[in-house]
């Protein structure tokens, strides 16, 4: 679950099946009732109906957690990790940095900095559109070490830099779901 409609689906389908959820967050959902293997069917089946999955694959879980970290460091919340970022997702997820970023490789078709690097990109073609900051803020927001740095980056993800993207008229814009994803 990436975004509010995914969370808002998921709650509808738990509601339908009578089920009491204290929890539903960006790929967590803590349920009430003792989860049986027929109530997780009845689950995957609801939810799958909606355009959703079930995931018990630990790894697939994993994954899941390390993106839905990057989209909410990036999309949803204005400060950076005071650490690295290798170190701050190993805290976060109580995994070793290695492991995760080969099985997030693996299984992607990318790298853990390309998938951040992408969904960055992506937050500063909406801080450009929304025209609110000049490209030096943004590039202090999204913790770019320079102007400079931001605009290579950018033209380098979007082949365009920051200032032709923002004269188009269709400015090309991606849901969240699908930045980053090779597939």
């Amino acid at each position: 679950m990436v975004s509010a409609r995914c969370k808002m689906l998921v709650k509808e389908e738990l509601t339908k099946l009578g089920l009491h959820f204290v929890l539903v967050e960006m790929g967590v959902v803590d349920i009430m009732e003792d989860l049986t293997p027929e109530l997780r069917d009845q689950i995957r089946e609801a939810l799958h109906s909606s355009g959703l999955e079930l995931m018990d694959d630990k790894k697939a879980v994993l994954i899941q957690k390390i993106k839905n970290v990057i989209i909410e460091m990036v999309h949803y919340t204005d400060e950076m990790p005071k650490t690295n970022f290798s170190d701050f997702l190993s805290e976060k997820l109580n995994h070793d940095y290695t492991y995760m970023a080969n099985l997030f490789s693996e299984v992607q078709g990318t790298t853990i900095e390309h998938f951040i690097i992408s969904h960055k990109i992506e937050r500063v073609k909406e801080l450009i559109i929304y025209d609110e900051f000049n490209l030096t803020e943004i590039a202090w927001r999204m913790h770019y070490s320079s102007v400079a740095h931001l605009s290579n980056q950018f033209k380098k993800v979007t082949g365009l830099s920051p200032s032709h993207f923002k004269q188009l008229k269709n400015k090309g814009r991606s849901p969240i779901e699908d930045i980053g994803n090779i597939h």
